[in-house]
């Protein structure tokens, strides 16, 4: 970021005033987008740092006062020791807090005061202030240790006015973050130290690690991501590795492979699902449900002969199902792998693994042998994993037929032979190395889900809740990522994208989740309910495309 706002400035001449200016009023909208019924009368605490982030926020305190707020701005240090364009917005701040930008019978609309010392900030924060905005502009992005001395106090404050807001059930005061909550280290997700637990944070041109990958991300509250000026070019070739999804990308995929006049079911593929086992039924039947729900023209089940009737009476009508040949304990056995051959030579995309189990080693050698054989892509989820875990070296996607791995973070660790779980720490790195290493696809499943490319780029999914944590959820997310993968497959042949499939496919899923949550809240939430919100999250995407 420091180098497109450097490049913004000395390529393209735009000053950087000019961005600051454009950062505080993007923080301005978003905050009015909370207060409907306008800002005139409000009373507004803005807490500047001495940098460039304090200087948005000097900016945005003049804006509010130009809204009709009473701002009451603190700078923390001297403005004769700001630098740049910072010191330019506390030197018009002060300005305005003189008595002749009041009137003579009224105190100035905004006040300006600096404290230097944890004595200066005691006096200040001193009686019992009513505020309906706090705004935290104390550091940026360029904060990498914890956080002492006054801006510490300032935070503990914070946190004290926020737990009496819960105790007395009030909204007030909101506390809005300028580009990220001081005392975040922006390049970490992980927490450095205390930090404001912000209600929103509006993050300039892009956001940054700490914006979107929890437990960091779990102080940004409602995140608006702001463009200040900065031209796409600059971010299209910028060296950053790590993506957020928007809705875009899931609506681009979705006009792609659209239902047109004159389609039918064979022009939205054919997901062929291996999953479940005696007495383990209900996965396959989910995984199942949800690829047809996801789109696929036609979905095959393919379970142990003695689970069959069992499971077709538990999917949906139209999943057609298939008997294999079984183990003594009801797993698929290796005696099917000819059958599932035959069976592949139909299929536009292969899904396995939920509720196979993994005890048995010919279910095993059947997993290893469908992946091996495999001439579509393949989705491989849960005890398809477990039986593949460590993950062999020899074994690596194709860009012509595609692995697409889902785990949890358990699944994971077995994964890469380990139980460790610090191995996970950095999730963003191993998931990139890790699917560079393999030429795949990798879906880390958690409360910000990652896709990691085989070229090592990674995607962080912003939608879903905690509702998705309920059983079966995870089965579900394989049925819609199966059936994804088979209508591009179907739809667009030689152009299919599968990374572009399972990106649109997770933002779906997690939206679907969102939607059910708002009907039924997150602690009712199946995830029969999640696949039954398919068609509502894939209209509010692309309703033109999805009406007759």
């Amino acid at each position: 970021m420091r180098e497109i706002d450097a490049q913004t400035s000395s390529r393209y001449l735009l000053p950087s005033l000019l961005l600051m200016e454009s950062a505080a009023q993007s923080s301005l909208r978003a905050i009015l987008n909370l207060f409907p019924e306008g800002l005139r009368r409000r009373r507004a605490l803005v807490l500047c740092g001495r940098g460039n982030n304090g200087g948005d926020g000097a900016a945005l305190a003049r804006l509010l006062w130009l809204a009709g707020v009473q701002a009451n701005v603190i700078l923390f240090g001297r403005v004769e020791d700001a630098k740049g364009d910072a010191r330019t917005n506390f030197e018009i701040a002060r300005s305005l807090s003189r008595f002749d930008a009041g009137t003579h019978t009224l105190p100035p609309p905004l006040s300006f005061n600096e404290c230097q010392s944890d004595s200066d900030w005691e006096e200040l924060s001193a009686g019992h202030h009513s505020y309906d905005i706090i705004v935290d502009a104390l550091f940026g992005t360029g904060l990498a240790r914890p956080l002492e001395g006054v801006y510490l106090k300032v935070v503990e404050h914070l946190d004290l006015m926020r737990r009496a807001r819960e105790r007395a059930h009030s909204v007030a005061p909101l506390i809005v973050s300028l580009d990220i909550p001081s005392g975040l280290d922006a390049d970490s997700s992980e927490l450095i130290g205390e930090a404001v637990r912000a209600d929103l944070t509006v993050t300039f041109t892009a956001p940054k690690r700490a914006n979107v990958l929890p437990p960091a991300a779990d102080h940004n509250g409602q995140l608006e991501i702001a463009d200040i000026g900065s031209p796409p070019s600059l971010l299209e070739a910028s060296a950053s590795g790590l993506f957020l999804t928007e809705d875009v990308d899931a609506r681009e995929w979705l006009v792609k492979t659209r239902y047109l006049p004159g389609s039918y079911k064979n022009t939205h593929g054919h997901a062929f699902v291996f999953a479940g086992s005696r007495g383990l039924t209900g996965a396959a039947a989910l995984t199942a449900n949800a690829s047809l729900r996801a789109g696929a023209g036609l979905v095959t089940l393919a379970i142990p002969l003695s689970a069959q009737q069992v499971v077709a009476a538990r999917t949906m009508p139209e999943v057609m199902t298939e008997g294999l040949a079984e183990t003594e304990g009801g797993a698929i056995s290796s005696e099917a792998i000819e059958r599932a051959k035959e069976l592949m030579k139909r299929a536009d995309v292969v899904s396995l693994g939920p509720g196979l189990t993994r005890e048995d080693e010919g279910t095993r050698r059947f997993v290893r042998e469908v992946v091996e054989e495999r001439t579509t892509p393949v989705v491989i989820d849960a005890d398809g994993l477990n039986a593949l875990a460590p993950w062999p070296i020899d074994l690596r996607g194709s860009s012509e037929r595609p692995i697409i791995l889902t785990p949890h973070p358990g699944e994971m660790l077995r994964l890469l032979g380990t139980t460790d779980k610090d191995a996970l720490k950095d999730k963003v790195a191993v998931t990139s190395e890790f699917a560079a290493r393999h030429n795949l696809i990798l879906v880390l499943k958690g409360a910000r889900t990652m896709i990691a490319a085989p070229d090592g780029r990674v995607f962080v999914n912003p939608t879903g809740n905690a509702g998705l944590g309920t059983a079966g959820a995870g089965d579900t997310l394989t049925g819609i990522i199966t059936g994804f993968l088979a209508q591009a497959y179907a739809t667009l042949k030689e152009e299919a994208d599968a990374l572009a499939a399972v990106i649109a496919a997770v933002y779906v899923g997690g939206l679907a989740g969102d939607l059910c949550a708002k009907e039924k809240g997150m602690r009712a939430m199946t995830a029969s309910d999640i696949r039954e919100h398919l068609g509502a999250a894939i209209l509010s995407l692309d309703a033109e495309g999805e009406l007759p």
